[in-house]
């Protein structure tokens, strides 16, 4: 097989429609969601060989497909503006530098995030599930607020674990994450100096943001995504026939009641 051969390969696995294709992307929004479990359970256990083991698996499997995607890329000096190949930079970094520490892993699940909202992930996802079609709006706040709470615990435990006797473990700094988050505000952890209390900003200011973003996609009616072929317009009531803009009939796949 050929470099070019190989370079064609590779690219229909990760842009192609081909069933291949699909069950690989599919493979790899698995593999993402293994990872960020995997990260969640060993942040609160203490380190072993094993966990080490299984970080250098992790990171190895991340920086083949990080290099894959370079590889396949049409413009590979574009790759590096977007925060996404950042994100996998620090990840790779975290699980194969042990001295990294294991916190800049959390950004791990903004990959989650990115396959999701990758274009032909979206649109296989909803050719192929009724329950994401239905819920896609749900579905993208949890993740937005699951990321944002994920990252700014990691950051919360990396900044105040050394000088902070309240920040003893990543259950300490979720928990504070999560009441800052709230507004709640016990008070039994605090972060001192002016750093923490520009990151206990930053989470009350983001997170209640999106925390309202998950009421408001869980309180509005449900809408269904179908381009108006007259006007655009994207989102409609599950059960329109005219488009809300401009009247025409519109034609949306349903599914029927059961």
């Amino acid at each position: 097989m050929t470099f070019h051969s190989l370079k064609r390969s590779i690219r229909r696995l990760y842009e192609g429609a081909t069933p291949r294709g699909v069950r690989f992307r599919y493979a790899l929004l698995a593999f993402d969601i293994v990872t960020v479990l995997f990260i969640i359970a060993t942040s609160f256990l203490p380190n072993s060989q094993t966990i080490e083991t299984l970080d250098v698996l992790f990171g190895i499997g991340i920086l083949a497909d990080f290099s894959a995607r370079l590889l396949v890329s049409r413009n590979r000096l574009r790759e590096f503006t977007r925060f996404s190949t950042w994100t996998d930079v620090v990840a790779i970094v975290s699980f194969l530098a042990p001295l990294a520490g294991e916190a800049g892993g959390f950004l791990r699940i903004l990959r989650t995030l990115r396959l999701l909202r990758d274009y032909q992930m979206l649109m296989r996802l909803r050719a192929d599930s009724s329950f994401f079609r239905r819920h896609e709006e749900v579905i993208f706040a949890v993740t937005n607020l699951a990321v944002f709470i994920f990252v700014m615990t990691a950051i919360v435990y990396e900044t105040q674990k050394f000088h902070n006797d309240q920040i003893t473990n990543y259950a300490d700094a979720l928990y504070f994450t999560v009441t800052a988050l709230t507004t709640t505000g016990f008070g039994d952890i605090t972060l001192p100096g002016t750093l923490g209390r520009l990151i206990s900003v930053v989470i009350m200011i983001f997170g209640v943001t999106l925390f309202f973003n998950l009421a408001r996609a869980l309180l509005n009616p449900n809408k269904v995504r179908f381009p108006c072929p007259s006007c655009g317009l994207q989102r409609h009531d599950s059960d329109a026939v005219h488009c809300k803009a401009c009247g025409i009939v519109l034609n949306i796949p349903d599914e029927g009641h059961t």
